[in-house]
């Protein structure tokens, strides 16, 4: 059974329905069967239970009525809170971040996100403990009757709590250090990275299969795909390009996730495009983006301040999703918009149907080789290879017989190329 807290602030864009609706979505992704669910009107949020009297006596009818076995509130609730309302719908009780983190624990596939679940679990379990012991009973120090008494058994679980979270942030230190290094390879290394952002269960993981014809899970769930991936593309004017699937954002993400997924997210910061996903099928598409928007500024990508109004440090381009859900009159609407916005990069495509694929990629690929200039080179016609690259790898606006040298006969080859391509070009003859 699902409950809603409204505080009906102005700063929270999208209507109890819809937030509604995902939390329902995010109980459903680990398999909960929701049976009843309802929005309560707080006008002030109390210490006790955070309900109001009459709304947890109301939550407990619900409770009772449905038999559920499990109450989920959507915000976060303190250890006292959640024990209080336990007690009053004599069930078991979690908040949005328990909840999430069950999400994430059960999906995690990689030894890092397991290890960064793992952190954020112990974190939101460390003040909690109070209620997993009410005894609070002494371990004895010493030997035999001569032992004085030690530490309480929760002082002695937050102490194993603390060394478990410092072994794991140590791990994670190294894991990170390795990410850093792929990283600065891959830098080195002439490919472009093009990430995929964007709210959860907006259809990246479908346009990464779209693009690169792999099998990451994607589903309509919220947070179907947890840990980053990494694949090769071919984009026009480019043997290669790396595309990054990463892990989609929510509002009210827990503070615990925040921190223990940061280095997952600091992918996105080391790519010389970002995709911004949206559903735009979605009513609360603007809120939603607004979303990944904050989380951007957070990361350095975007100004913080602004949140998204000033120029990113690296370019964006928004893909509007899902366009196989609209009306033929929406997707005109949509089109005389993204017209109007052209300077915004705006691309309106089914990345279930891949209608539109094909403008994204000629754009991905004219963004990339914005910054491209014409250079001549002379090279001999038994130069195959190096000929051969220069056509796969860059603009050719001429190729032409340039006489006899002492080797052999020549040709002149006029072709666009990025300073990273020269660069490859440079080592490559």
């Amino acid at each position: 059974m699902l409950a809603l807290p409204d505080d009906g602030s102005a700063k929270n864009l999208r209507s109890a329905e819809a937030r509604l609706d995902e939390a329902t979505g995010l109980a459903e992704a680990i398999g909960i069967d929701v049976v009843d669910r309802r929005a309560f009107r707080l006008r002030g949020a109390r210490p006790a239970t955070l309900f109001g009297k009459g709304q947890a006596e109301a939550i407990a009818e619900m409770v009772g009525e449905n038999d559920a076995g499990l109450l989920i509130v959507d915000a976060a609730l303190s250890p006292v809170q959640q024990k209080s309302l336990e007690d009053i719908t004599k069930t078991k009780v979690i908040d949005r971040t328990g909840l999430i983190l069950e999400i994430f624990g059960e999906r995690a596939a990689t030894a890092e996100g397991r290890l960064q679940v793992e952190l954020a679990h112990l974190d939101y379990q460390a003040g909690r403990l109070v209620r997993s012991w009410t005894h609070l009973e002494r371990q004895r120090g010493g030997f035999g009757f001569l032992g004085g008494p030690g530490e309480t058994q929760i002082e002695a679980d937050r102490r194993l709590i603390r060394d478990r979270m410092a072994k794991i942030r140590r791990e994670l230190e190294q894991v990170k250090r390795t990410r850093g290094l792929h990283r600065d390879r891959r830098q080195r290394a002439p490919w472009p990275v093009i990430a995929l952002v964007g709210y959860t269960n907006a259809g990246k993981s479908t346009l990464f299969n779209r693009m690169t014809r792999a099998t990451v899970m994607a589903e309509n769930l919220l947070f179907a795909t947890l840990d980053p991936t990494l694949r090769e593309i071919r984009l026009p004017g480019f043997d290669k390009a790396i595309l990054s699937d990463t892990v989609g954002f929510i509002s009210d993400l827990p503070t615990q996730l925040v921190a223990a997924f940061r280095a997952t997210l600091e992918e996105v910061t080391a790519a010389d495009v970002i995709v911004h996903v949206r559903d735009i099928a979605n009513p609360d598409t603007s809120a939603q983006k607004k979303q990944v928007l904050e989380v951007l500024a957070d990361l350095g990508v975007l100004p913080e301040t602004q949140a998204g109004e000033g120029e990113p440090s690296i370019p964006i381009v928004e893909v509007w999703n899902k366009a196989d859900l609209l009306s033929a009159e929406r997707i005109a609407e949509l089109a005389e918009e993204a017209e109007r916005r052209a300077d915004e990069r705006i691309v309106t495509l089914s990345a279930l149907t891949g209608e539109g694929c094909d403008g994204l990629l000629a754009l991905l690929s004219d963004l990339l080789t914005s910054d491209a200039r014409p250079h001549v080179f002379v090279i001999p016609a038994a130069a195959g290879q190096q000929i051969a690259w220069l056509h796969a790898n860059g603009e050719v606006t001429g190729d032409e017989d340039a006489g006899e040298g002492e080797g052999g006969p020549l040709r002149r080859v006029t072709v666009r190329l990025t300073p990273k391509e020269l660069g490859r070009f440079s080592r490559l003859s």
